[in-house]
């Protein structure tokens, strides 16, 4: 019955966006930059605002023993706000700009709101605006330096760091490229000082460095992670450190731009140019912040738990293409490749669900946890690509299928995580409006010997996850 609903969802939704499609080419507008208000005659003090919506209609497999509101539920069909949200950029003069940036995210049935009815106390209704950016930024000398300050998105290791999340290529980022998101970041930014700029004359070596101050985490958060350790009979675990201010992060990333000149005035990085640009860009970075983490091993001797403090350190170098193939006929192709070292502390691991639709675990349940996570970020290697292809355009818009991967080898798990994709993009009208339809085969793990923490991390098998989004920017 669900694949039945599932197959005339997509048929439907097929339907409605030609109609829709043929109805807009009549007074289809020019979108440009969004919202733009000059502020003078000169058009060179302006205001922008952009604002969007990403809705996801989904059908996925849980994890074993996945509940809602204490109910067993192995599968389910949902909706969920994956993104909602409104930037105000100001330009006031030549020599300075304002930016803000604020929204919800990951609002579903059963999650992402305020107080509510629900069994636990909370449900998904009426969800809480939040700053994402706030920063003002000064222009330096030329196009070589500007400085910025405030709670930022100008990162490294990777460009996917800084990804616009309105421009994907696929239906969303692996999350890994956010390897701190909602521990001591907040939702990917941090307060900092930044500076970035184009370095030769020709402007073809783009970078973005930064000192940041990580959030402080709460202690008794931090050391869940650690209390668990006592079970673990000497192999080592970490944890993010909850004890007093971290210590300041140094991030960046480089890239140097062989063809096209892609643009730095916001940080946000494109997914796929849909054949309007030709980019060839290859580059690398690093975050390091020092005793960010803190790793425990029980003592076999005394029995005491022994902690140390540990560094975090990010290195990562990668590859983006976008090239347009046939003009006439629209075609292109992007490509992007990202190989990834993480080290956040022995055998540090991190499952993350995104918009999960299941907020408990009940009998059956494995290591992975509830509903749709899986395990995302960790000490160890990951290597991450992707591929698009824009068909020939027709004359209800364009059409991109795309396949990514993720494979990832952690450190506490014994069995690579492979996560792949498998997609469509139908654009409507260009990003600012486009359905998305996802495929995604989500492997979980647990423990060889469940009652034995020390025990290894295996996989024991895979759920599929259907996603249909809607997302329209202006």
């Amino acid at each position: 019955m669900n694949k039945k609903l599932l197959t005339f969802l997509v048929v439907l939704l097929l339907h409605l966006g030609s109609e829709l499609t043929l109805k807009a080419q009549q007074i289809e507008p020019s979108y440009g930059q969004g919202i733009r208000v000059n502020l003078d005659t000169s058009g060179k003090k302006y205001l922008r605002i952009i604002t969007w919506h990403q809705v996801w209609a989904r059908y996925a497999e849980n994890n074993p023993g996945s509940t809602v509101n204490g109910e067993l539920t192995n599968s389910q069909f949902d909706m969920a706000m994956r993104r909602s949200r409104m930037l105000f950029l100001v330009q006031l003069s030549p020599r300075f700009l304002i930016l803000s940036h604020f929204g919800i995210n990951n609002q579903t049935l059963v999650s992402g709101g305020g107080n509510g009815q629900g069994a636990s106390g909370t449900d998904g209704k009426k969800p809480q605006l939040f700053l994402h950016d706030a920063w003002a930024e000064y222009k330096g000398y030329k196009h070589y330096l500007d400085i910025g300050a405030g709670l930022h998105y100008w990162n490294g290791p990777t460009r996917m760091t800084n990804a616009s999340t309105l421009t994907f290529m696929t239906i969303d980022a692996p999350i890994h490229n956010w390897y701190n998101i909602e521990a001591t970041d907040q939702f990917a930014r941090y307060f900092g000082i930044y500076a970035k700029g184009k370095l030769l004359n020709n402007k073809r070596l783009d970078y973005r460095v930064a000192v940041n101050t990580p959030f402080a985490m709460q202690r008794t958060n931090a050391l869940t992670a650690l209390d668990t350790v006592q079970a673990f009979n000497g192999k080592e675990s970490s944890a993010y450190r909850g004890l007093g201010p971290q210590k300041l992060m140094t991030t960046g990333y480089f890239q140097y731009q062989f063809w096209d000149i892609e643009s730095n005035v916001l940080p946000f990085t494109q997914g796929t140019y849909i054949g309007t640009k030709k980019v060839f860009n290859i580059g690398a970075g690093w975050a390091h912040t020092p005793d960010m983490m803190w790793t425990a091993q029980k003592n076999a001797t005394t029995g005491r738990v022994d902690t140390q403090r540990v560094a975090q350190t990010m290195l990562a170098a990668d590859v983006f293409l976008d090239l347009p193939l046939n003009k006439e006929k629209g075609t292109a192709l992007t490509l992007y490749g990202t190989a990834q070292f993480y080290d956040m502390g022995k055998n540090y691991i991190r499952n993350i669900g995104i918009s999960n639709p299941s907020n408990g675990v009940g009998p059956g349940s494995t290591w992975t946890g509830a509903g749709d996570a899986t395990p995302t970020i960790g000490t160890g290697t990951i290597l991450y690509a992707q591929a698009g292809y824009v068909l020939p355009s027709t004359k209800i818009g364009k059409f991109q299928p795309y396949a990514a991967v993720s494979h990832a080898n952690y450190d506490r798990i014994s069995d690579a995580v492979v996560i792949p994709d498998l997609g469509l993009n139908y654009f409507v009208s260009g990003h600012n409006a486009k359905i998305t339809f996802n495929y995604r085969q989500r492997p979980y793990f647990d423990r060889t010997t469940p009652a034995q923490r020390q025990s290894d991390i295996v996989k024991k098998g895979t759920k599929n996850e259907f996603t249909v989004q809607f997302q329209v920017f202006l």
